[in-house]
């Protein structure tokens, strides 16, 4: 088994948010392979224009079905479950973030401007301390 490193011990500091997900079929324009811990995927909100806000750099850490991240990187994630996401660039998680991840917002994994899953944040972390604490 190779073994996943958790973000949390990587990045020194709590996730910013949870959702639920569901990746895309490639029928539905999704992945073609299967999905495994570690996917670095962007995100964009729902209704945005991306040829106008862009994409945002904000990664899942997928989670089992007992909420506990999955540490198996070779093992494939479900196709939907719940997953903690990370912002990456502190500026960011300030300027746009705070105000815009509330409980019920839905959004999208993205590979370039496809996208390849559905999310809805259902639980906000460390969003709010990270923003005033994280540079």
């Amino acid at each position: 088994m190779e073994v996943w490193v958790p973000y949390e011990k990587v990045r020194n500091h709590p996730p910013d948010f949870r959702n639920k997900y569901r990746i895309y079929s490639e029928e539905e324009g999704g992945r073609k392979h299967p999905v495994f811990q570690g996917l670095r995927c962007d995100f964009s909100y729902d209704g945005d224009d991306i040829k106008e806000t862009g994409i945002f750099a904000i990664h899942p850490e997928f989670e089992d079905e007992y909420g506990n991240i999955i540490l198996d990187r070779n093992l494939p994630v479900p196709i939907q479950g719940t997953a903690k996401m990370w912002i990456l660039l502190p500026q960011m998680r300030r300027q746009v973030h705070i105000n815009r991840i509330k409980i019920g917002v839905i959004g999208y994994f993205m590979a370039g401007p496809r996208r390849q899953g559905q999310v809805e944040v259902i639980e906000i972390l460390a969003l709010n301390t990270n923003a005033e604490t994280l540079s």
